[in-house]
């Protein structure tokens, strides 16, 4: 069987040697891997904050949209009254879906109860109980 290139030498070096060797090249590996698993975060985090980003712009661009078409509403409503009142109708309605929102939403939040550990508070009564009874019993 052919032996691997530098399988003799490795032979002939004492094992102190060899565990020298192993340590440093160990720590020499594990030091590769970590600053790759660096620039692999700091790749994927530019990415994501990029990401992060554009959802900005996004919701900015959103919240342009939306105020376009309250000016679409209340011009078209300016053809029908004043101007003043069609700005007051297009903010009442804007108002009372805020409302409604806000009601429904207080409702939701109300209704959601905090989730409770049961089987961790049960366990944790019984653990009090088993050592009260153990501390009971060493007294007597």
């Amino acid at each position: 069987m052919a032996e691997a290139p530098g399988t003799e030498d490795l032979r002939d070096q004492p094992v102190g040697d060899l565990l020298k060797q192993l340590s440093e090249q160990t720590s020499t590996l594990v030091s590769k891997e970590l600053e790759l698993a660096k620039a692999e975060l700091a790749e994927k985090g530019k990415k994501a904050g990029l990401g992060a980003g554009m959802f900005g712009a996004a919701g900015l661009f959103g919240v342009f949209a939306f105020a376009a078409l309250t000016t679409c509403l209340i011009a078209v409503l300016d053809t029908a009254m004043p101007l003043w009142a069609a700005a007051l109708v297009v903010t009442a309605v804007y108002a009372a879906v805020g409302g409604v929102l806000a009601l429904r939403g207080r409702t939701e939040v109300r209704s959601a109860t905090p989730p409770v550990p049961e089987q961790a508070i049960e366990s944790s009564k019984e653990d009090v109980q088993w050592a009260t009874q153990q501390a009971k019993s060493a007294r007597t």
